[in-house]
């Protein structure tokens, strides 16, 4: 005779940039387990693989790609996840730096703060669709997960940088054509940005140093030396740590 099978419960939730709508059910102690697994590994590429695999095993959504969803996308999706799948309730630890007599007071502080208290931030006066001349318009897209598959990780800072910009191109308009990035080869796309001067180059860039992050505040008075810290985390990983 067959064990008893346990039926999941069905979350629904929009996600803050793509506004699709996914449903999805909790983890399994098994997917729970690989991410432990993959976490304690310490290797950034094993644990975004790992957070592909859960959330692709756990959307019930038919039409949901996680690799072309952006990045900010798929962490507050994974926050939601990690929320309704183990609990709201994480525990965190951060050190006093607080300097008492000339040393650091070096106290380890505990705090417990709601997974779903974490906020989206986002500079609503950055806009997606950049003028570059009088003619010629740029239309940026947030970076997509898929992106940090391909990142290399030998390329230097200033050649990530380009990468990113590159692969967040989403149409170029010359005033009569729209080209489009995904059909256009990458060196050619390379080349365009390259050929911009500094203040049209200033104007892309400025889109991607204000990408959308996740964040929540947490204040808290230290228990050794009594000073007041207003912590403001941000990043999937700092998170869970």
């Amino acid at each position: 005779m067959a064990l008893p099978r346990i039926d999941s419960p069905i979350y629904e939730l929009t996600l803050p940039m793509s506004k699709k709508l996914v449903r999805f059910r909790p983890f399994l102690v098994k997917e729970q387990r690989n991410l432990m697994m993959a976490i304690e590994s310490d290797d950034k590429d094993t644990i975004e693989k790992n957070i592909k695999q859960v959330l692709h095993n756990c959307t019930v959504t038919e039409d949901v790609d996680i690799e072309t969803l952006p990045i900010i996308d798929v962490e507050y999706y994974f926050i939601q996840l990690r929320a309704r799948s183990v609990g709201e309730v994480v525990e965190n630890k951060y050190r006093c730096e607080n300097v008492v007599e000339e040393t650091p007071c070096g106290n380890l502080m505990t705090v417990n703060f709601n997974l779903l208290d974490i906020q989206l931030t986002r500079n609503e006066d950055i806009k997606d669709e950049i003028q570059l001349t009088d003619q010629i318009f740029i239309k940026l897209r947030y970076p997509q997960f898929s992106s940090l598959n391909s990142s290399n990780e030998n390329l230097n800072a200033t050649d990530m940088a380009f990468e990113m910009i590159v692969s967040g191109i989403e149409n170029i308009y010359d005033g009569e054509q729209y080209y489009y990035a995904n059909e256009t080869p990458k060196e050619e796309l390379m080349e365009f940005i390259e050929s911009l001067n500094q203040e049209q180059f200033a104007k892309i860039e400025e889109f991607f140093d204000n990408l959308p992050t996740l964040n929540k505040k947490i204040e808290m008075n230290c228990s050794k030396c009594g000073f007041h810290h207003a912590i403001n985390v941000e990043g999937l990983e700092n998170f869970f740590g």
